[in-house]
């Protein structure tokens, strides 16, 4: 039986700097013991090569608004049926012309998402229950745009804590019409995630950067159960490449409706709206 899959979270911007941040090395080097060429430049045809092999439909690559990514952008132009963006980089201090900047943007190109990583910035200092996120929750929320936040302990050896699930139970109170995804997965507090999952309507995990194999058990009988349409799937590629996740997720023990929904009903569902023939 063939599966279709949506690769929630792809990285193509890598390549486009000389050199990569130290942590980043970190991360490429002590956490995924990926190869040296996991940050070279990636061409438009080995992606849809890989993508096809593997049965990946759409792909969202990652952009931001501080340093735009220019191959992220050239894909979805040249394949606008394969790629959408997600969009980082809102300056949560002096939020204003970072959020007029995310709506001309979403006004303009097939943005799924924004995207905020709470451990990457201000040293950690600020969780997402704090207020300098509200602006982004606000305009995301007028915008009806899904925001994804990382939770879960960050690979980089920054401050963590920050990226606790707990901190958008409040969130999720505050904003029940902001559309919330936790990303790269929710690792030590997996508990708290699925507590908060069935909690709030608003609310989903994905499992970028995380291999299938190694997802924990309490996830996957959530999925089972009365998760199914909650968790989706995404690699994180290249650091997790679609050759290695999607046969991994393949292989999961999961009925084939559950297995339909987390490689791609529910992230489609969640970031562009159901397929005409599954209304």
């Amino acid at each position: 039986m063939t599966h279709r899959v949506l690769d929630a979270l792809v990285n193509v911007h890598f390549g486009e700097t000389a050199t990569q941040p130290e942590f980043m090395l970190k991360v490429r080097d002590d956490y995924f013991k990926g190869p040296r060429s996991l940050y070279d430049q990636v061409e438009l045809p080995a992606l849809l090569d890989e993508m096809a092999e593997h049965g990946v439909e759409k792909a969202i690559l990652m952009d931001n608004l501080v340093r735009p990514s220019a191959t992220a952008r050239r894909f979805v132009e040249e394949r606008p049926d394969k790629f959408a963006l997600g969009i980082g980089g809102v300056n949560l201090l002096r939020p204003m012309p970072s959020l007029r900047e995310l709506s001309a943007v979403v006004a303009g190109l097939p943005v799924a998402y924004a995207v905020v990583g709470p451990s990457f910035w201000g040293d950690g200092m600020y969780p997402p229950s704090d207020a300098v996120y509200y602006p982004l929750y606000t305009k995301c929320a007028e915008l009806g745009l899904p925001l994804c936040v990382n939770t879960g302990l960050p690979g980089p050896p920054i401050p963590g804590e920050a990226q606790n699930p707990i901190h958008l139970d409040r969130v999720c109170v505050r904003f029940p019409e902001l559309k919330l995804c936790m990303i790269h997965g929710a690792d030590p507090w997996w508990d708290v995630a699925i507590r908060l999952l069935i909690k709030y309507a608003n609310l989903r995990i994905m499992t970028s950067a995380w291999s299938p194999k190694r997802l924990p058990e309490s996830l996957l009988h959530y999925m089972r159960t009365r998760g199914k349409h909650k968790v989706l799937f995404a690699s994180d590629w290249p650091v997790l490449r679609q050759s290695r996740v999607v046969p991994e997720a393949l292989a999961l023990d999961l009925p084939a409706d559950v297995l339909d929904n987390y490689l791609y009903r529910n992230a489609n569902d969640f970031f562009f709206g159901p397929d005409e023939q599954e209304t």
